[in-house]
C-alpha cells in the first residue's frame, strides 16, 4: 500500500467532518483560522521532517512514494499535519454546545 492511499481514509474523514460543521457558528473565521494553522504545520512539518531524514532518523521506501517530494520529505508526510489543522477545530465545534438565542 502507498502512503497517498493511507492518507485517504483520513483525509476523508476529514472532509466529511467539517462539512458537517458548515452551518456552526463562526464556520469561515473557523476555515480561516485551520488554513493559517496548516500553513504553519506545513512549514514546520517542512523544516524538521527534511533535518529528521538528513540526519538518517528515518527514511520512507521509494515503492511507497508518489515521488514528489519538498526537500528530502516526501509530499505525503505533509498530508496529516493539513488533516489536523483542519479536524480538530471542526470536532471541537461539534463538541461545544450550540447557544440559543
Amino acid at each position: 500500500m502507498t502512503y497517498a492511499l493511507l492518507v485517504l481514509p483520513f483525509a476523508a474523514l476529514t472532509l466529511a467532518v467539517v462539512l458537517v460543521t458548515v452551518r456552526r457558528p463562526r464556520f469561515g473565521r473557523r476555515m480561516a483560522a485551520s488554513g493559517i494553522a496548516a500553513a504553519v504545520l506545513v512549514v514546520l512539518t517542512a523544516v524538521f521532517d527534511n533535518l529528521m531524514i538528513a540526519a538518517g532518523l528515518f527514511t520512507y521506501p521509494e515503492e511507497h512514494l508518489s515521488g514528489v517530494r519538498i526537500g528530502l520529505a516526501p509530499v505525503e508526510d505533509f498530508s496529516y499535519a493539513v488533516c489536523a489543522a483542519f479536524l480538530v477545530p471542526a470536532v471541537s465545534a461539534l463538541l461545544t454546545p450550540e447557544r440559543r438565542s
